[in-house]
């Protein structure tokens, strides 16, 4: 038996105060990658170097979102809004989980926001990158 109620779901203003939160972090993470890249941007062919620069910081993100919500299920933003990142079942995020979570998120921002407009009609009021990968923001109660 569980002495323990199962966390309550994030509402979505302190979802979308997070993801505030986290467009100015994720500004400094892109700004820093993007410096790094113009050091190596001369090495390339004229016509290739934006499309790498694109998938490349693509990556970068890649990398910090799946690594933070793989070891702890919060970036620095969730942590500061008492937020997490659980499975349907609310147990930790596996990385292919992960991947797929930030995968169907950066369709939804490519969709003009579809994605996220959609909580406002979910029945649970989550995203729908997080209805389809199976997870869902809940309260941390630390």
């Amino acid at each position: 038996m569980n002495d323990h109620p199962a966390p309550a779901a994030a509402t979505l203003a302190r979802r979308l105060g997070s993801a505030s939160y986290e467009i100015v972090l994720l500004a400094a993470i892109v700004f820093a990658a993007g410096w790094i890249f113009l050091t190596i941007e001369q090495l390339l062919p004229r016509a290739a170097a934006r499309p790498l620069l694109q998938l490349y910081l693509l990556g970068v993100c890649a990398v910090y979102f799946i690594y933070c919500w793989t070891h702890g299920g919060q970036t620095l933003p969730m942590k500061t809004w008492r937020i997490r990142v659980v499975t349907r079942s609310g147990g930790a995020l596996s990385p292919s989980r992960a991947a797929l979570r930030y995968m169907l998120a950066i369709a939804s921002i490519a969709l003009g926001g579809g994605g996220y407009w959609w909580a406002l009609f979910d029945r649970d009021g989550q995203f729908l990158h997080d209805r389809l990968a199976g997870t869902r923001l809940v309260m941390n109660p630390e």
